[in-house]
């Protein structure tokens, strides 16, 4: 299903010109019109979901064996250090597009100071780990 309201769906679909680096009948990989690096490609979907969540499960796991293809070729083509696999879902999350897609961003070493995903680590609690646990038991 697609929405035609969508920016990622009328891209993805090819209703948008892109720089495509791959596509196929479930997935277009384009570049980020504003990159965090280097080669920083975008994982879209065809089908409209706004989140992990929505989509359907079979198409979830097609996109990580596209992000693995791609990053690949990107990881190799660009002789980067690292490359970061990233999806948001929700807004609270960093999600600003709400059509499910992962970021495939090379990363060098020395470019912490540019590009920041870290956080400050925390401590598991007793009460937290009993919570959590409880969820799947």
């Amino acid at each position: 299903m697609r929405d035609d309201n969508c920016i990622f769906c009328k891209i993805a679909n090819g209703d948008i010109p892109s720089a495509t680096l791959y596509e196929d009948e479930d997935f277009r990989v384009i570049l980020d019109l504003n990159p965090a690096a280097k080669g920083h490609a975008l994982i879209l979907p065809k089908q409209h979901a706004a989140n992990l969540f929505e989509l359907p499960e079979e198409v979830a796991a097609k996109a990580m064996k596209v992000a693995k293809k791609v990053g690949t070729v990107l990881a190799e083509g660009l002789s980067c250090d690292g490359l970061n696999v990233l999806q948001n879902n929700g807004e609270p999350a960093g999600q600003t597009v709400f059509h499910f897609h992962m970021h495939l961003i090379p990363r060098w070493k020395g470019d912490v100071k540019k590009i920041h995903m870290t956080w400050e680590p925390g401590t598991l609690t007793a009460e937290d780990k009993e919570e959590i646990l409880g969820l799947f038991h």
